[in-house]
Parts: structure tokens; sequence; C-alpha cells
């Protein structure tokens, strides 16, 4: 058996923002049609621990069934030590013998196809003409995401603030060189998203990072970083005002703090969530009905997108000899 090792740098070469954004559309759109098997992840988190371990399984079916399995480990504390909260790795099953495939870097399979479902949302549910992002958080997922909105939407300006505005600067000055538009550290979050139509919450926030009246109408917003039932960068009341989408309901209903404590303090259920957004894509679920319209996409990252990049990155390594081959 002949197991494939893909590093951080070859996925980044492997696996454009393009295709993986086209990847990620036609894995959500497999998920409204049944074609994905996927319990909710379990996680590892042992008291004083200094991070979590998240075990992420699905399977896809289809002409080329596959299962997929990601470990990761977040570790909030490695930015200050000039690493990825994200550590851990990708396998790829053949989904006809049960054979490992591959082993991928799941830090870099994560950091680009979160930032591609978030465009898929985006190229969704945004107005054609949005064109200014504000961004809270600057690290991995910031840059991701800013590759990504760019490639869905004719941004002119994007405004980035963090808790330290000498990181949103250094942000800033790193990101400009490779975009057209103007990209503009500021001190606030108020700041970042007052008048911006594209929203993108990027951080380890377990308290909202923005408020309601800071949002302009017809604003869409992608909400990112919080994970888990107690953790949220959303108020009630941008949830409550928004037209709401999800990756997965399951997951959302379990998971997603963003909703869960919304709906808790607004007295909504879940019905509230307008729906998944392969359902969107395939017309089972209704998207913007009018220009001031806020709508919100809530991402959870699910194992199917990490399944379905590793696929995807198998075929292309194969195509192109790259990655390195070994026996197991």
């Amino acid at each position: 058996m002949t197991v494939l090792l893909l590093t951080n740098s070859e996925i980044e070469r492997l696996l454009s923002m393009a295709d993986c954004i086209e990847v990620m559309k036609e894995m959500l759109i497999a998920l409204a049609r049944g074609a994905v098997h996927q319990p909710l992840r379990m996680i590892v988190q042992p008291p004083g621990a200094a991070g979590l371990m998240a075990l992420m399984p699905a399977y896809i079916s289809g002409q080329t069934p596959a299962y997929g399995l990601k470990a990761i480990g977040v570790f909030h504390g490695n930015p200050a030590r000039g690493k990825d909260a994200h550590q851990g790795g990708v396998l790829l099953f053949s989904g006809e013998t049960g054979e490992l495939l591959a082993l991928m870097n799941a830090s870099a399979i994560t950091a680009i196809r979160t930032a591609a479902v978030s465009a898929v949302a985006t190229r969704a549910l945004a107005r054609e003409d949005a064109s200014t992002l504000g961004i809270i958080g600057c690290g991995i997922q910031a840059r991701t995401h800013l590759e990504a909105m760019a490639a869905v939407r004719s941004l002119r300006r994007a405004r980035v603030a963090s808790l330290h505005f000498e990181k949103a600067r250094r942000f800033a000055n790193e990101m400009t060189p490779r975009f057209a538009f103007a990209i503009e550290a500021v001190e606030s979050a108020e700041q970042a998203v007052r008048d911006a139509d594209l929203i993108v919450t990027a951080t380890t926030a377990a308290q909202p990072v923005i408020q309601r009246e800071w949002i302009a109408p017809g604003t869409h917003i992608n909400a990112v970083g919080a994970y888990g039932p107690q953790k949220r960068e959303l108020d009630t009341a941008t949830v409550r005002a928004s037209t709401f989408f999800v990756d997965r309901r399951e997951s959302a209903l379990n998971e997603a703090g963003d909703y869960l404590l919304a709906a808790r303090e607004a007295g909504f259920g879940p019905e509230h969530i307008r729906g998944e957004l392969g359902e969107l894509l395939i017309g089972g679920a209704r998207g913007r009905s009018s220009r001031d319209e806020l709508t919100c996409f809530k991402s959870m990252g699910i194992a199917a997108e990490d399944l379905a990049a590793a696929q995807f990155l198998y075929r292309r390594a194969a195509q192109e000899g790259a990655g390195r081959w070994v026996d197991f």
C-alpha cells in the first residue's frame, strides 16, 4: 500500500482558492442531496489542558467513495509562538477497500476550505455590488478570507481590526501588496464594520465582537471564529435580525454558540435557520430577497469539507506527481 504525504506548502500550491470554492460548492450540494454521512465531531478537552483535540469523521458516496478523518488540535496560545492555532492531519481512506490513501496537513486544508465555504456563502447571499469588507481578526483565517472575498466580489477597500492595533497594522502592511484595493487597519471593530457591506468575524472571542447597531442594511456576515455552544462573535440582536444560514443544521443546533445563545436569549427556535448552504444552492431554501436584507452565514467547519478537499488534493497530486508517496 502506498500513502501520499502532503505538507502545508504543497497543499497551498495544489489547492488554489478558486478551485477550492468550486470543490466546496459541489460538496455542499452533495450534502444537501444526501450523499454525505457525517456524525458530529468529538471534542477531547481534559481539565487543565493547554488545548483541545477534535476528531471529525465523514463519508462521501459517489463514483469514488471515500472516508475521511481530521484529527486536529486547537491551541490558542500558538500564535504567540509563531504557530497556527490549528495543528493536525487529515486522513483519506478508500471507500471501497478502507485502505489509507493519504495523510495531509490539516492546518493548510482548514485555512483554505473554511474561507472557500464563506466565499460560496458570499457569492450566494451578498449583494452583487458589495465592495467594502470589514474583517475582525488578523490571523490565518483573516488572510485566507481576504483572498476568498476578493475572489467572489469586486472589492474597493477592506478594513481590519484586532484586539491590538499593531497586529492589524502589520496585517494591512503585509496584505496590501497582494491586492489591488486599499486595506486599512482601524482601531476598533466598530470602525471596521460600519458602512461595510461584507463582514468577516474570524476571532477567538467568547463574547460578541460586533453589535447590531453598527451594521448597515443589506450587509452579509460570515461568522467564522467562534466554535462551541458557549462562544459567540455576534450579539443576539444581529442573529435575530438576520436571515441565517449554516453549513449543517445538526452541527449548528449542537455546537454553534452564535445561534444557541441568541436563541436562548431571544426565544426563537430552529426555524430561525433559513437553511443549509447546500439547500440554498439546489433551490431548497430561499436566499436574499431585498437589498436591505441582513444575511448571515454561520460557519461551523464540517468534516465533509476536509474530506472533499483531501479528495481533490489526492487527484491533483497524482496528476502532477506531487507530494511524497511512501510504502506503508
